[in-house]
């Protein structure tokens, strides 16, 4: 079932991201390069966050984060980066109008394998929340039911162009604490997000 609102098609909603398997060519990091590092910034355009049982979408014309790399060499992968902003931009003629917020915040960047042939290196988002609201409908998207951040989004970041991408499939994302919502969405069903976000400037993340 879908419902066209606007920019918005409301089918149901979830955020998952796939690390993949990894090829002959990549291999599980321990250290890190990473250059220049310092103050990022990250723009994506259509962003989706599902519910896969219902197959329901809420689709977002664009997203930004913003955060901090570490930089240097011989790096851990773990909490190479850190986000501390995230926003959504999901245009509705209702009102009020149907919002996404990022919670748990800072969000956690790990990088976990690096492809040498690709130069793409592959991790995940971790500490990730978000809470959907509107005027018939509220939503938490986490790991687990708790009041934690816990949820986790695989990600990948190709070195040319730049891009940092949120898969939909590697993470542990689900809805709790479902309110309304007409069915839309399920407590306890799976979600994933998809995105793909410019990072600003251009970084160089590699595994030597």
């Amino acid at each position: 079932m879908r419902m066209r609102i606007g920019g918005l098609t409301v089918a149901g909603m979830a955020v998952a991201v796939g690390v993949g398997a990894v090829s002959p060519a990549a291999a599980s990091a321990t250290v890190w390069s990473v250059r220049p590092g310092g103050a990022i910034t990250a723009m994506a355009g259509k962003t989706t966050l599902k519910d896969t049982t219902t197959d329901s979408e809420l689709l977002c014309n664009s997203a930004r984060m913003s955060g901090t790399l570490k930089g240097g060499i011989r790096l851990p992968g773990t909490g190479i980066g850190s986000i501390t902003t995230a926003t959504f931009h999901c245009p509705s003629p209702i009102v009020p109008p149907i919002r996404l917020t990022a919670r748990g915040l800072p969000w956690h960047l790990n990088m976990v394998s690096y492809n040498t042939s690709t130069n793409v290196g592959r991790g995940t988002i971790s500490h990730l929340e978000l809470m959907l609201t509107g005027p018939s409908c509220s939503a938490v998207v986490n790991g687990t039911s708790g009041t934690t951040a816990d949820g986790v989004a695989a990600v990948s970041y190709a070195n040319m162009p730049g891009k940092l991408t949120i898969h939909t499939a590697g993470g542990n994302l689900h809805w709790y604490h479902v309110s309304g919502c007409a069915g839309l969405l399920g407590d306890g069903d799976p979600a994933t997000l998809s995105a793909a976000y410019t990072v600003s400037p251009k970084q160089e993340i590699i595994s030597p």
